[in-house]
């Protein structure tokens, strides 16, 4: 598919206003996107963990207006109060997607928007955010076309949210998700997001992620400032090349449930997301020393229990903890003993794979 096949034929229905609510959740990567192209096209290909209790639940009111406005007319509201400082970055994704959803400018919205997990907890809600977002729109857009199909709806919506936020494509559907062109990956696409389409052993299928809050301050470089220094990076190409060769490899990986070998390519990548940040012009860390005190912790522990425990990170200090569900007794104890004294107020959140959004109303 083509951007092209995303814009939709002249509406035949006219629908006067309505409500309409999604939650969807977050993500987290397990072979890292950094870098992107115009339009929010990804450097490389990416593969994610749709998560379960990290989400974002966001309502949209509608009414049509007497005539079409000159400017997005909206309203928005953040856990029950106006979020002003939001709508710049609400205005631009509609500014990107009005093409492909010209009903933008008939209606007022007043769109509602809240997490699961608590606010500047240092987790990143654009994925939930934008992927809800995107989803009541494409709900918004099927009450104006019917005739849309379940496939083509699910596509648009992640291709949608991408232009919100690129890891937001991975937010809509579940379990393991796939974003961006790979050779060896059927039906890739660095428009949206796809359901990973092969076989997944089952130790794969209920695998847990606990958060640990370690920094819950606004980052000193935003993911968008980041993604933007891979161009000219000195080892910008021999990224791109790993992350593909990380993907091939993944897929025997999650077909014959290689424990180990998926804890190498899930640890690498993620220092390997770092190692991009350290070394790019200018250069800056986001890790903290209470992330790397958590990951020496955890190499110590695995080798010590014979626990096939391990860490990812993602733009920022905080570190993702994935086990295998056999294994969750003894990982939770051990995150309680050793783990909880470099979280930021003692803060973490449990969480495991989900399978989705989900429309509420």
């Amino acid at each position: 598919m083509t951007e092209k096949d995303f814009i939709p034929s002249p509406y035949h229905i006219t629908v006067a206003g309505g409500k309409v609510t999604y939650k969807s959740p977050s993500n987290i990567a397990l072979v890292k996107y950094w870098g992107k192209k115009e339009n929010q096209i990804p450097a490389n290909p990416s593969i994610s963990f749709t998560l379960d209790a990290c989400a974002t639940t966001t309502t949209i009111s509608f009414i049509k207006l007497s005539s079409v406005a000159n400017e997005f007319q909206f309203d928005l509201y953040f856990e029950g109060k106006p979020k002003e400082d939001f709508n710049p970055k609400i205005r631009t994704f509609f500014k990107r997607i009005v093409p492909y959803m010209p009903f933008l400018t008939a209606y007022h919205f007043t769109i509602e928007t809240s997490n699961s997990f608590p606010h500047s907890s240092g987790i990143a809600s654009s994925a939930s955010g934008m992927s809800a977002l995107a989803l009541c729109l494409m709900e918004i857009e099927k009450q104006l076309n019917p005739k849309i199909e379940t496939d083509y709806y699910y596509k648009k919506a992640s291709f949608l949210a991408r232009l919100g936020s690129g890891s937001a494509s991975r937010s809509i559907e579940g379990d393991i998700v796939q974003w961006g062109e790979h050779e060896k990956t059927k039906g890739s696409s660095d428009l949206y997001g796809i359901k990973y389409p092969y076989h997944v052993h089952d130790i794969f299928k209920k695998y847990h992620d606990t958060i640990l809050l370690v920094d819950k301050g606004e980052k000193q470089v935003s993911s968008t400032v980041g993604h933007n220094l891979m161009h000219g990076h000195p080892f910008a190409g021999q990224r791109f090349a790993q992350a593909h060769e990380n993907l091939t490899k993944l897929q025997s990986v999650l077909a014959n449930g290689d424990l180990d070998a998926f804890i190498k390519i899930v640890e690498s990548e993620a220092l390997t997301l770092h190692a991009m940040m350290m070394t790019s012009q200018p250069y800056f860390i986001l890790m903290k020393p209470q992330t790397l005190e958590i990951i020496n912790r955890i190499w110590a522990f695995r080798k010590k229990s014979g626990t096939h425990v391990c860490f990812t990170l993602d733009a920022g200090a905080n570190v993702h903890v994935l086990y295998p569900e056999i294994e969750k007794d003894e990982v939770h104890q051990f995150i309680k003993n050793e783990l909880v004294t470099y979280c930021q107020n003692g803060q973490y959140i449990h969480d495991r794979i989900g399978f989705g959004a989900k429309k509420m109303i």
